[in-house]
């Protein structure tokens, strides 16, 4: 299945493990900070709930 890379697969699959490597990183941030802003927003909403400003 996988193509003959000959002496440089080393360099190609290295290159295809860094960028899946960047990719997932990118992934995990984006929840973790979804996850964040999330937090500050139910806090928020829930100080106008309360009524107050800070």
């Amino acid at each position: 299945m996988m193509p003959d890379l000959g002496k440089y697969a080393g360099v190609v699959l290295s290159s295809y493990a860094v960028s899946l490597g960047l990719l997932a990183l990118l992934v995990g941030l984006t929840f973790w900070r979804s996850a964040r802003v999330k937090a500050a927003l139910r806090a928020a909403e829930a100080r106008l709930e309360r009524g107050t400003d800070g």
